[in-house]
């Protein structure tokens, strides 16, 4: 069955649908003719995130709820009807973290606690819980597949560990038919610079002659966010996924300084390099190596990385310099 076929007149909620990986999974499912209803986190703007920027027909074809994962009733509400649920929402910054770490285990755990316990109740045919290769800490082995051991080696990447165990327990215990989609580094248009890829295209191309990072040093699995798009995807549609953990990376592990040199040679700009320390993790808490093995993914599910790396970071550049007026903090760091 094709995806088209699969996912067309199905009934799907979004959660976390503003971030940068649910505005492009909110897009693709309209593409594919989903009844979409998309979950943004509440505020008195109104603003709906990134689904601000996407394609304008796509945007009015959904049905767009301000809401908040850890208010159980909300999130009943929201499930209820639903055929599936693609649960993304969650707090990602890792220095975040650092400061406000119950506020993790308040969304990260206890959000993902309500999107389950609705889809108990409701009866979902599927959902599709989003992780991070974040779980898996500094890496004990390459390429690191499902099995490898899970280290909280921040309170980020310690909710998510939470999370993802409360998922495996609501299939073992009540067979709720839920999966586990683990991308591993997803950059492309709309991410915030927050993230380590946009600040560096977005300082270079301000112009920014100092650019200030953190660690050079770290290895990450780099995956552009069509492809990640395309895992979680694969993951709804499978039956094979259900109870299951599946990576989703390109399984290939790039030094940040490549990246760094790669993206100087598609701007054409050259620019020094000074660490900040306030962009650096405690040392025992930086991850320093991802590298996934997906054959899980390829095997059970059909799914494969598609985009190079180089190829994702000149259509990230070409992107970002259409947009740059978006993002005028270029010498803030954004935590």
């Amino acid at each position: 069955m094709t995806m088209e076929a699969y996912f067309k007149g199905k009934k799907v909620l979004v959660t976390g649908a503003g971030g940068f990986i649910g505005s492009h999974l909110v897009e693709k499912l309209v593409a594919l003719g989903a009844d979409v209803q998309a979950l943004v986190h509440y505020n008195a703007l109104n603003s709906w995130g990134n689904l601000e920027l996407i394609d304008p027909q796509a945007r009015r074809e959904v049905d767009v709820r301000l809401g908040d994962v850890s208010d159980p009733f909300c999130i009943d509400g929201l499930v209820k009807g639903k055929d599936m649920v693609f649960h993304l929402a969650a707090l990602i910054g890792i220095p975040y973290s650092y400061i406000a770490p119950q506020q993790y285990v308040i969304v990260n755990v206890i959000g993902t606690v309500n999107v389950l316990e609705a889809a108990r109740r409701h009866g979902i045919s599927k959902m599709v819980h989003t992780s991070t290769s974040e779980t898996y800490g500094t890496a004990q082995y390459t390429p690191i597949d499902e099995k490898h051991p899970l280290q909280g080696q921040s309170p980020y990447s310690a909710s998510k560990i939470s999370a993802d165990l409360m998922v495996e327990s609501y299939q073992r215990s009540f067979r709720v038919p839920v999966a586990i989609c683990r991308p591993f580094n997803t950059f492309g248009p709309r991410q915030s610079s927050r993230a380590v890829i946009p600040t560096m295209i977005i300082q270079l191309l301000n112009g920014k002659k100092d650019v200030k990072l953190g660690s050079l040093e770290p290895y990450r699995d780099f995956n552009y966010v069509s492809d990640t798009v395309r895992g979680l995807l694969a993951v709804g549609a499978s039956e094979k996924s259900i109870g299951e953990v599946i990576n989703v990376g390109s399984g290939r592990s790039v030094r940040v300084k490549e990246v760094w040199e790669i993206l100087q040679r598609l701007t054409g700009i050259s620019a020094e390099v000074s660490r900040e320390e306030s962009r650096v993790r405690p040392v025992l808490s930086e991850v320093m190596k991802l590298e996934a093995d997906a054959t899980k993914a390829r095997e059970l599910v059909g799914w494969s990385s598609e985009v190079t790396l180089e190829e994702g970071l000149a259509w990230a550049v070409e992107w970002y310099g259409r947009n740059l007026q978006r993002y005028n903090k270029a010498d803030m760091y954004v935590v």
